[in-house]
């Protein structure tokens, strides 16, 4: 079976239960996923996968010919394709490389690209995992009342990862997530961040700062005001990131991809959220807080507060989160 991926860290999370169901399958099936090369850390976590396959393409691009030349390379290998993003372009590869089956909901006019298309019932399937979970179900099938994606971790690996960054020491680890790719309409403010790292500090803690280069200017000004702190965003790939985030004894997050693996990895795990929704993008574990302030105005999807005050995180404290993250750890 190919399983064309999504293109975002946390969905991407999102489809162990998918591969995890698909392998339950009588025989079962020998599944590779085809999705961009920066996924490739989190589908060696996940044990079903059998293979990654990069998709050489830019998010959103056409690239007709690349799409034709890898789809033609593809020919002959697999039963079943499932196409989990919605765009139309999502579909081509698998017809390009002539797979018998190609499964996915009705988007987009993928009429003719897809042969077995599903009805997409937004009620029925409100959630993300619950959506990518349905295409590898029978149609109509009700998914289970709880679906956690799940991640493995190498124990070596998680060592020799910390060894790299010189984080030896045997004190717990209180990883933060401050970053958010969506904008700061999701962003938890530094100075919220920074009282939560500076109470773990003061109790023996290490704190490590984990993000991409683009969220340096935010675990900057966190690591001024919480020293001590190690700021490793920029430093890390996302394989290394992983390795931090299993090993970390709590983690606090803004609802970002980083935030979807450490609920993958089981983490102990406070989740803030501003202008996205919960109950759409949870953390999918049972060791996982979320926290909201339910304004009148939030959830409002946007990438900046469009009221420009952004209450809905300002206003959510660091006495609550420190609350929360002692009572799950208690």
């Amino acid at each position: 079976m190919l399983v064309v991926g999504p293109s975002w860290v946390g969905d991407m999370v999102m489809i162990e239960p998918l591969l995890a169901l698909l392998k339950t399958r009588r025989p079962a099936p020998a599944i590779d996923v085809l999705a961009p090369a920066w996924s490739r850390p989190l589908l060696a976590r996940m044990p079903a996968v059998r293979r990654a396959i990069d998709l050489p393409i830019g998010h959103g691009a056409l690239a007709l010919g690349e799409r034709w030349r890898l789809g033609r390379a593809l020919r002959g290998r697999y039963a079943q394709a499932i196409v989990l993003p919605g765009s139309w372009k999502s579909a081509l590869i698998p017809f390009f490389a002539g797979i018998p089956k190609r499964t996915g909901f009705v988007r987009e006019l993928r009429f003719g690209l897809l042969n077995d298309i599903r009805r997409l019932d937004k009620r029925a399937l409100p959630m993300t995992v619950q959506r990518f979970w349905a295409l590898g179900a029978a149609p109509g099938t009700p998914p289970p009342a709880r679906l956690s994606p799940r991640l493995r971790s190498d124990p070596a690996a998680v060592a020799a990862t910390r060894r790299a960054f010189g984080l030896g020491s045997q004190a717990p680890a209180l990883v933060l997530c401050p970053g958010a790719e969506y904008g700061p309409a999701k962003r938890w403010p530094a100075a919220h961040f920074a009282a939560v790292a500076r109470h773990y500090l003061a109790k023996g803690w290490q704190v490590w700062l984990l993000g991409s280069a683009k969220d340096a200017p935010v675990t900057t000004a966190i690591a001024v005001l919480a020293p001590g702190a190690v700021d490793l965003a920029g430093r890390t790939d996302l394989g290394a990131a992983c390795d931090l985030i299993a090993a970390a004894a709590l983690v606090v997050s803004n609802d970002s991809g980083l935030m979807h693996v450490a609920a993958a990895f089981g983490r102990p795990l406070v989740a803030v959220y501003g202008s996205s929704d919960p109950g759409f993008t949870p953390p999918l574990s049972d060791r996982a807080r979320v926290l909201s302030l339910h304004l009148s105005c939030s959830p409002c999807f946007e990438r900046e507060c469009p009221l420009g005050h952004l209450k809905c995180l300002q206003d959510l404290a660091p006495a609550r989160v420190i609350e929360a993250a002692d009572a799950l750890l208690a």
